[in-house]
């Protein structure tokens, strides 16, 4: 009896793990900063399974310029993709960096966007465009 608790508690903890790899962007979504004191940092991360880095950085490259962001800049060597927004006709921009990355037989794909100290938007509007962006590497 001992022994089947003991391997029912191994294989729950190696599922959770297993579900801990699966997350969505949205649950791995992270803020950073002090609103209006310090630049803000919105990071979040999603692995996919069986895709190219190659593959999934083209795609990416896409997904950044269908949410409206210019200067897009593709460096195959590192696996970045480089952008920013100037949405405030201030001339301060907000940067953008997605990263594509093997992770055993699949990518994981890693998205980081900075806004400024001073500048405020929606932490949920972010997420949403991150995620979006994030997802098209498999689009």
């Amino acid at each position: 009896m001992l022994i089947r608790r003991a391997i029912a508690a191994s294989a729950m903890v190696l599922a959770s793990h297993g579900l801990a790899q699966a997350q969505s962007c949205e649950k791995n979504f992270k803020v950073s900063g002090v609103p209006l004191v310090t630049a803000i940092s919105y990071k979040t991360w999603q692995e996919f399974a069986k895709l190219k880095p190659e593959t999934a950085l083209q795609r990416l490259a896409q997904g950044v310029a269908a949410e409206g962001f210019s200067g897009i800049k593709v460096d195959k060597s590192l696996g970045t993709v480089d952008a920013f927004q100037e949405t405030t006709g201030s001339g301060r921009i907000q940067t953008l960096r997605v990263v594509a990355r093997k992770r055993g037989a699949g990518t994981r794909v890693d998205a980081i966007f900075d806004i400024q100290a001073g500048q405020m938007t929606s932490k949920d509007i972010v997420r949403d465009g991150l995620c979006n962006i994030i997802r098209s590497a498999t689009e």
